[in-house]
């Protein structure tokens, strides 16, 4: 028997071709009647295989009938004899990566028919093909697809933007084929769960890859295309087929991360990981010793910071020019936000664009953010001149799995501190380097030297109370943990991280008292 979701097995369609005619009808038949009765991919597949016979026929039939759910005017029999369905096919059950083919505007039509009625249809976004309307909207009227696709390809590129969008419109109707009609919020995340990364296997990509080129992994074609991605881009992906669901849905970003989440009624939340295949993931999990509360972002934001996620390449790949020009398409959609206009302030100083920059980085420090209650201790000692704007670029250099990757970002760290001694950012991206190469001993003077400059870093005391704990020098990791929970208290927050040290600690040594 197969399995709810899975392809028909091979070895089943082998045996039926050996049969003889009549046998081979009532295999046929036999088959048929495996197929899962909600999987449109499955009786796709089955008509493919046996496209002349009556059971390939239904197949056909039954999966656009799963298609058109509350569409009343798709009856199969009108539209399949018109219709070259193949383009369709292989959009539903595409085999291998790669861009699909642009649909042709007959075929587009018959799926915007069959996904009439989803609810996107009802933002004004989705009407809007120019960037300018879609910065005029309310975020509650943003069609997010529509807005990062147009963002991406320009107005211009209407038929390929389409294509896209009918990608995630039978996405979603396969999706709906497997809902009861009354479907609860929480069914419908289980569909979508089941369907995105169990049917389609959307997994996230590995580092190697990723960290070279996380751009790919962002923007929602290149996701769609190669079913990989990374928090942003499967993010993306959920939130714009919960449009298409009527599943309302928040987008959470702590610090260098994204998730989406439901809120019922009643405040119960359920978080969806969606690097992790949509598992509900505790919000503590989330939070670090200076997050202080997690961030809500709007649809609109969201598509700030698929642009910011471009402009980090560009960053990386040392183009201060590009990563400028991103940022600066990020800040319409991020007006305010600290972090956007920090970043952009350090690639006006990388391209020597030095006044431009310290104005911007000036006017961040007047802003307070409600998540990271960190001082911008880089920007800080930038403006007091404590550093300059190689060792900034130093600071957020990239390594990779190499040694020697490592050791080349530790020596040119030494070379800044040479010339800016009080450089806090630089001295704990230092420490950072030897707990990387795995030579902890070493990293504890490094953090000590960071807390002779600032004693009032909750994380530099984390980090020294744990290798103290490693070392069994149990009365400096005493130490450090209560600085630690000293600098917390006036926050009214324990992190899980702090919780779980004081735990083991107490396993190994009775608080001093």
């Amino acid at each position: 028997m197969m399995k709810k979701n899975g392809a028909i097995p091979l070895s089943r369609l082998l045996a039926a071709l050996l049969f003889p005619i009549g046998l081979f009808a009532s295999s046929l038949v036999s088959l048929y009647s495996t197929l899962d009765p909600t999987s449109v991919a499955q009786h796709f597949a089955f008509y493919e295989l046996y496209p002349d016979t009556y059971e390939g026929r239904n197949a056909l039939k039954h999966a656009w009938e799963l298609l058109s759910g509350n569409c009343s005017d798709c009856d199969p029999e009108m539209i399949m004899p018109t219709l070259d369905a193949k383009p369709i096919i292989a959009l539903v059950n595409r085999s291998t990566q790669g861009s699909p083919a642009v649909l042709q505007e007959d075929q587009l039509q018959v799926i915007e028919k069959l996904a009439g009625s989803l609810p996107n249809r009802k933002l004004k976004g989705h009407n809007a093909w120019k960037q300018e309307e879609i910065m005029s909207l309310p975020a509650e009227e943003v069609d997010l697809a529509r807005g990062l696709l147009l963002a991406e390809m320009g107005g211009d590129e209407t038929q390929k933007i389409r294509s896209y969008e009918a990608s995630l419109d039978l996405m979603a109707l396969q999706i709906l084929a497997r809902l009861k009609v009354d479907a609860s919020p929480l069914e419908k995340i289980r569909a979508m769960n089941d369907y995105i990364f169990s049917e389609l296997q959307f997994r996230f990509p590995p580092h190697s890859l990723y960290a070279k080129d996380i751009d790919i992994y962002t923007l929602l074609p290149a996701v769609i295309d190669s079913r990989r991605g990374v928090c942003l881009g499967v993010s993306i992906l959920y939130l714009s087929l919960a449009q298409r669901l009527s599943l309302k849905l928040e987008a959470i970003t702590p610090p260098g991360h994204i998730y989406v989440r439901y809120v019922a009624p009643k405040g119960e939340i359920t978080n969806i990981e969606t690097t992790a295949r949509g598992i509900d993931v505790p919000s503590e999990m989330y939070l670090s010793l200076e997050t202080l509360t997690l961030q809500q972002r709007t649809i609109k934001e969201v598509i700030g910071l698929a642009f910011m996620n471009q402009a980090a390449v560009a960053w990386h790949r040392e183009d201060p020019k590009a990563a400028i020009s991103l940022y600066e398409k990020g800040l319409k959609f991020l007006p305010g936000d600290p972090l956007l206009q920090t970043f952009l302030g350090f690639q006006y100083l990388f391209n020597g664009e030095t006044a431009r920059g310290r104005k911007l980085l000036e006017h961040v420090q007047t802003l307070k953010s409600d998540t990271n209650d960190s001082l911008d201790t880089i920007t800080e000692d930038y403006l007091t001149g404590k550093a300059n704007a190689e060792g900034i670029q130093a600071i957020f250099r990239e390594v990779n799995e190499t040694r020697n990757s490592i050791l080349e970002k530790q020596k040119e760290l030494e070379t800044i501190l040479k010339a800016y001694p009080k450089f806090r950012g630089g001295v704990f991206h230092l420490a950072v380097t030897y707990l990387q190469l795995g030579r902890e001993k070493e990293a504890i003077p490094v953090l000590e030297r960071y807390m002779n400059l600032d004693p009032t870093n909750p994380t530099v005391c984390y980090y020294l109370s744990a290798l103290y704990a490693q070392r069994t020098n149990y009365k400096a990791a005493w130490k450090y943990l209560k600085a630690t929970e000293a600098l917390l208290a006036p926050k009214g927050t324990l992190p899980r991280t702090l919780a779980d040290l004081r735990t083991n600690l107490l396993r190994s040594c009775p608080e001093p008292q």
